[in-house]
């Protein structure tokens, strides 16, 4: 019947929903703000009920709104789940599998190691999201996460695959006395970057205060470090090879495990064995 809600009619919704904004919504869906405008005002008129009220502030549901959302979350939800479940049951390597990780990852350690992965299983491809943000495995954002954390989430499975130690370091010959007397500033890192350790560390040492820099990501606090902007507590295996830098101290208080993880239904998969094996494989000597 014409006037039945389809599928991709309730995912409109929740994204619309979600967003608060036709904007947000076209960015989540992949479509133009004009295509989502259509769309909506569609399916509103097939239907003969308004889904949002709108308004300078955005779009805010009605009560009806408020249950396809609902219902539209946990449609959502079960489709993830049937996903997982179907990718966990192929046996064989190939495929596409998506892996999250930091940018300072792949590009000191994990780029060779991934390239390396693609030329030995060419009927993989990856799909590879560089992000200091966790992303969510349970809802498909990735397959695999490699991070760095204490807790990883009690929902996914994998293995501790090393210990990322961090240190204290300079611009090599810039430092001018210990580095608790010395007269350089730091590169602490910024409010986006989300490194909560770190600006705790930085608060209790009273180093905040002589931050003459912050940085939201740890290549660019290196890079500032090289250029001679102060000091900065930064991972040995991005910079510990660098003869740029000089390794003043080391600070075992900021070490953090390095996990591999995915969610427990897709572990079954070849593909993802495949990759999850490699990288730890590939990883055992460098951290």
């Amino acid at each position: 019947m014409k006037d039945e809600l389809e599928w991709n009619d309730l995912r409109l919704v929740l994204a619309v929903g979600r967003a608060g904004s036709l904007t947000g919504a076209a960015k989540a869906l992949g479509l133009s703000h004009p295509t989502v405008f259509r769309r909506l005002g569609e399916l509103e008129r097939r239907i003969g009920v308004t889904m949002f009220e709108r308004s300078r502030h955005g779009y805010a549901p009605t009560a009806a709104g408020e249950e396809a959302i609902a219902a539209a979350g946990r449609m959502e939800a079960e489709v993830h789940a049937l996903e997982r479940e179907v990718i966990g049951r192929d046996l064989r390597p190939s495929g596409a599998v998506s892996v999250t990780t930091t940018d300072t990852l792949h590009e000191c350690c994990l780029a060779p190691i991934l390239a390396d992965f693609c030329e030995r299983y060419p009927d993989i491809e990856l799909d590879l999201v560089l992000s200091n943000s966790v992303l969510n495995l349970t809802e498909r954002e990735a397959d695999i996460a490699i991070r760095p954390a204490n807790q990883p989430p009690g929902h996914l499975v994998g293995r501790r695959i090393g210990l990322v130690r961090q240190s204290i370091y300079a611009r090599r010959g810039l430092l001018d006395a210990p580095w608790r007397q010395s007269r350089l500033g730091w590169v602490g890192p910024g409010r986006h970057m989300g490194y909560a350790a770190l600006e705790s560390w930085m608060e209790a040492e009273r180093l905040s205060e002589r931050s003459r820099m912050r940085v939201n990501t740890t290549p660019g606090m290196l890079s500032a470090v090289k250029n001679g902007a102060g000091l900065a507590v930064l991972p040995d295996y991005a910079a510990a090879d660098d003869p740029d830098l000089e390794c003043v101290e080391a600070v075992p208080a900021l070490d953090v495990d390095l996990w591999l993880l995915t969610h427990p239904t897709l572990r079954r998969a070849a593909r993802i064995r495949a990759l999850m094996d490699f990288v730890a494989s590939a990883t055992r000597d460098r951290f």
